[in-house]
């Protein structure tokens, strides 16, 4: 058999509620900060691909936004769409659920999963947070008589517990196939779609409980003078009271969104990063097929 024949190559869907901790897990595989996150729901929006190749091994892992109940708006139902695109199409699936709980919206999941044929891990999160660890064991009871999983693992995607153990078994059900990415490609996504997630993180973590999820952020300009990467954000919100709150007390709120995100850009891009950031109110973007379309949110 060639070297070409024995490599591994698969798609592995990461999916869940919203705020279950699929984008920090992500991240910690990756060991390298590709998704944004929030102590928030609904902080990913799109399907994102975070590629991981060692050695002979490329696990190509989806970022999926949270299944939520609620589809009152466009872009929830478009998150919705999303994540559910990718179940059929890949060849591992990684069901990540909070450690102690069982939610109307994980049982949502869990229903999308009833006719999936690819082996699904029941990967359960924050266990570093459980005190009394005899408490687990009637919740793996209870879990494991919900479905038939292939694997539960209780894992710690904040601070890596048990996270290698996950990987490995998502290696062992990739099926031999040729790397898809060069083995140095972090991720499918542009520069500039990472730079506007970067922004977006800001805003959100900024704002705590004072903004709903009417953010979003076009890069208006993106190019490189004399050796210094000068980037041009639009910040969107929906109404007035919205822009006044993120731009701040004499723009403060505004300065310091702008100063962590550059902080962010300049060690993704390993460059030096000229940023400029603007609020705009653009009303009912989140909440029209069309707009969404314009911002780049639609299923993949």
């Amino acid at each position: 058999m060639s070297e070409a024949q024995e490599t591994k190559c698969g798609y592995v869907a990461v999916l869940g509620r919203p705020n279950v901790g699929k984008s920090t897990l992500i991240n910690r595989i990756l060991g390298q900060k590709l998704n944004i996150t929030s102590r928030k729901p609904q902080t990913t929006r799109h399907t994102l691909l975070g590629i991981k190749t060692e050695g002979d091994t490329q696990a190509i892992y989806v970022d999926t936004p949270g299944m939520h109940l609620s589809q009152k708006k466009a872009i929830n139902r478009m998150m919705n769409r999303s994540a559910e695109s990718v179940i059929h199409d890949v060849d591992v699936i990684v069901f990540v659920v909070e450690k102690m709980k069982w939610t109307d919206e994980d049982q949502l999941v869990l229903e999308k999963l009833q006719h999936v044929e690819c082996p699904v891990i029941l990967a359960i999160n924050k266990v570093d947070q459980i005190v009394d660890k005899e408490k687990m064991l009637p919740y793996l009871q209870q879990v494991s008589e919900k479905r038939k999983f292939d694997q539960i693992i209780p894992i710690s995607a904040l601070n890596g517990k048990a996270v290698d153990v996950l990987e490995e078994q998502v290696n062992t059900y990739l099926p031999t196939e040729d790397h898809f990415y060069d083995e140095d490609q972090l991720t499918d996504k542009s520069e500039r779609f990472l730079v506007a997630e970067l922004v977006r993180e800001k805003v959100m973590r900024q704002m705590g409980h004072e903004i709903p999820y009417s953010v979003a952020v076009e890069i208006e300009q993106f190019k490189e003078i004399n050796g210094i990467i000068h980037i041009n954000a639009l910040i969107l919100v929906e109404r007035d009271s919205q822009k006044v709150i993120v731009i701040g007390k004499k723009g403060q709120r505004l300065k310091q969104i702008g100063m962590d995100a550059r902080k962010d850009m300049e060690s993704l891009l390993d460059n030096k990063v000229m940023l400029e950031l603007w609020v705009k109110v653009k009303t009912g973007w989140s909440d029209n097929d069309r707009a969404l379309r314009s911002l780049g949110y639609s299923p993949e």
